[in-house]
């Protein structure tokens, strides 16, 4: 009988190779090849793969089906989704360790067992566990089925005896399928549980929502392959120093992937906040230095956030730069532009710059307030409490336009903003009525930013 030959498999990439390497060739990464037996073809063959029929079907022959959504009962979950969950759909859910993923899943489920029959597969708590954290948030659905679980035979078993209405399994990292000999968590076993969880969700028509673990990177643990076969990936970003979560949508065949939603933590779990702006710029100081207002787009939705700066006097021969929430190279970027175009020194000057609440500012239109907060600061003079700027910033010190202006503004002026500093080439699109409400200044270069600050 011929030996079975074993494979090296990269537990960070997935990389396969039939020897052993201390150097990943795929990734880079040291010491990750670990030794697996190959993979059955025939895996998970008898397991949800023969639930559907596959027949060739032309395109004009398919009828067109009004697409089915299932309400989450959270707003914000469901503007990430694109609606709610789509019937048949595999979701997977990443995070770092406690932000919240298990949380808002269970809590979710409150709602969901109103009308519908939810199976919970747990395979890192047991029941009593999951009871005691679910007394915590107030769930007390009869609808709620606990099942601690991590044979995937034996769960896939259960959806297609009990079928429900929709699964959630926490996490694809714990499942294990007895055909395959390598531990739990590897990458051989995560491809193929989530395969088999994929076929059960098309071919039943049952969405699935999955909660996948994050590496030391912040990257979803297991293969790249995983992000491919699911439909939707999201995930859940925030400092464990900030009570506030922004969910975040970065794939979903069903709806767009520029929606974010934002939730609270608290003591009986996750808050949708609905309205983040007044959140970001809430408790502003007054009449201070080194702050200024921005509004970035998240998707459909603008969002106001303060950005603080601050520049000093260096105490060493090469100047200190840091940047949270803001891009430092763009930092840095901005930092030789006014140097260059306005006539701002920072060469003997530490500079700092903060973005409140823990948002990140990847958006362009972020730089012209990045650059006011840091003149401000340098100038000791405090930007006015109700203006508000948006606007990229090119190396010749020119101010770009940037998309959605009509909304940034209408934005600002529901907050009680009175003035608002733009991009030249956006203020025609304006229409009059905004340009009545808001006094709206429109600036070329960044020095006619700087000036409109200046005749205050």
């Amino acid at each position: 009988m011929a030996k079975i030959k074993s494979v090296y498999i990269c537990s960070e990439c997935g990389y396969e190779s039939p020897k052993w390497f201390g150097k990943c060739p795929g990734c880079g990464e040291w010491n990750t090849m670990n030794e697996e037996l190959p993979a059955s073809a025939k895996i998970g063959n008898s397991i949800g793969r023969n639930s559907a029929v596959n027949q060739v079907m032309a395109l004009s022959e398919i009828t067109e089906n009004v697409e089915k959504r299932i309400s989450t009962g959270i707003n914000e979950f469901d503007r990430v989704l694109g609606g709610g969950i789509v019937l048949g759909s595999l979701v997977l859910i990443s995070g770092d360790p406690g932000i919240g993923k298990s949380t808002i899943l269970l809590q979710m489920c409150q709602h969901l067992g109103k009308n519908k029959k939810v199976l919970y597969v747990s395979g890192e708590e047991s029941a009593n566990q999951i009871k005691m954290r679910a007394i915590r948030l107030g769930v007390t659905s009869e609808n709620l089925f606990i099942l601690p679980q991590t044979d995937v035979g034996i769960i896939v078993k259960t959806i297609k005896y009990d079928k429900p209405d929709i699964v959630i399994i926490d996490s694809i990292q714990t499942m294990v399928y007895d055909e395959i000999s390598s531990s739990a968590g590897s990458v051989t076993q995560v491809r193929e549980c989530t395969n088999i969880f994929m076929h059960t969700a098309k071919g039943l028509g049952i969405p699935i929502l999955v909660v996948g673990h994050v590496n030391k990177d912040g990257a979803i643990a297991g293969p790249k392959v995983l992000e491919h076969i699911v439909d939707t990936v999201l995930y859940f970003e925030g400092e464990k120093n900030y009570s506030y979560r922004i969910l975040r949508g970065v794939k979903n065949r069903f709806g767009s992937t520029n929606e974010i939603g934002v939730f609270e933590m608290t003591g009986e779990g996750l808050k949708e906040v609905l309205n983040p702006s007044l959140m970001m710029i809430s408790g502003r100081p007054k009449n201070t230095s080194g702050t200024c207002v921005a509004c970035v787009m998240e998707g459909t939705r603008p969002i106001l956030a303060e950005v603080q700066g601050l520049v000093c006097a260096t105490g060493f021969g090469t100047p200190r730069r840091m940047s949270t929430g803001f891009d430092y190279n763009r930092m840095s970027m901005l930092l030789a532009v006014l140097e260059k175009r306005a006539g701002y020194f920072f060469n003997n000057m530490d500079a700092y710059i903060n973005v409140i609440g823990g948002l990140k500012l990847d958006e362009p239109a972020a730089d012209l307030t990045v650059a006011l907060a840091l003149t401000s600061s340098l100038k000791d003079k405090p930007v006015s409490d109700n203006v508000l700027a948006f606007g990229e910033v090119g190396l010749a010190g020119e101010i770009r336009a940037v998309s959605n202006c009509e909304q940034r503004v209408a934005e600002a002026h529901r907050l009680g903003f009175e003035k608002c500093i733009i991009p030249f080439h956006n203020y025609k699109s304006l229409p009059k009525q905004l340009k009545i409400d808001v006094d709206i200044v429109p600036a070329r270069t960044i020095r006619d930013a700087f000036s409109a600050l200046v005749s205050e």
